[in-house]
């Protein structure tokens, strides 16, 4: 059982931490009142949950923030096996990201954000002694943040997958491109199995339209460079920290040429590793 107190100050990371436990199979609970900590632990402790909780504490919580102290010391008395990460961050640093995204310190109503943020660090200080790890984010985006996380909390022991899903959609560029589409490929330049009488009513999942749209060079040519632009994305999309890409590939009506092509290229990333999915949008239509 891992139970990870995550708290620090606010705008220091702690909804990106929280959003990458959850990526790594944590249950998360954020802005938990303190108060309730040490009931939720005995509930968690007891193996009827999951075998990884993370609870966010932060300062939002205001009166009931004070609890803190209390529960973290009650589960010390218990026994109970628990972390705590603490996230911090430099004065000016923080300043200028709430100046970014144009949001309020949360005790800064009724004074500037610096003076806010001066505040909140000398309540928070003391929590740094519970602390089994400090990450200071000063110098991380969040993509860094999340690698950081991963490093220290995931469990070494399981598959490294890599932590993108993707999505391989095959269309019909007469039905319109798929409005959530990262990335679309036009093939309407392959050979057209809709000109066989014999193959019209089929579509790319049958391996004599594959045969056909595959029978040139070009077709040939094509799926190479296709395949090593895809292996060359992939891993920066991975590395900017996207986590779900969605490939569109589309011909005239979406049921032959598109089809193949999705077919080829879902197979080629689901045996280099990936987590992909495909999905034959229009094949069915026409």
């Amino acid at each position: 059982m891992k139970f990870l107190i995550v708290t620090g100050l606010s705008g220091s990371g702690k909804s990106e931490t929280m959003k990458a436990l959850e990526d790594m199979g944590f249950y998360c609970v954020d802005n938990m009142p303190p108060a309730l900590i040490t009931k939720f632990a005995e509930i968690c402790f007891q193996g009827n949950s999951n075998d990884k909780v993370a609870i966010g504490a932060d300062i939002r919580g205001r009166r009931f923030f004070e609890a803190l102290h209390e529960s973290i010391q009650y589960l010390e008395k218990a026994n109970y096996k628990f972390e705590v990460l603490y996230l911090d961050c430099d004065d000016d640093v923080l300043l200028k990201r709430y100046k970014m995204t144009r949001r309020n310190h949360p005790l800064s109503k009724n004074m500037q954000i610096p003076e806010g943020i001066k505040i909140e660090r000398q309540i928070m200080e003391p929590f740094k002694k519970y602390a089994t790890c400090i990450i200071d984010t000063t110098n991380m985006k969040p993509k860094d943040l999340k690698e950081e996380i991963r490093k220290i909390y995931g469990d070494n022991s399981e598959e490294v997958v890599p932590n993108i899903t993707i999505s391989v959609v095959s269309f019909g560029f007469k039905y319109g491109i798929p409005t959530d589409a990262d990335l679309v490929f036009d093939v309407r330049f392959l050979p057209n199995p809709y000109y066989d009488e014999s193959l019209r009513a089929k579509t790319g999942d049958f391996q004599e339209v594959r045969d056909y749209v595959m029978n040139s060079k070009v077709s040939e040519e094509f799926l190479e460079k296709l395949y090593d632009f895809i292996d060359f994305l992939v891993p920066q999309y991975i590395e900017e920290g996207k986590q779900h890409l969605v490939i569109g590939i589309g011909c005239t009506g979406g049921r032959h040429r598109s089809v193949t092509i999705a077919n080829l290229v879902y197979d080629n990333l689901h045996k280099e590793g990936y987590r992909v999915i495909k999905k034959h949008r229009d094949s069915m239509l026409g």
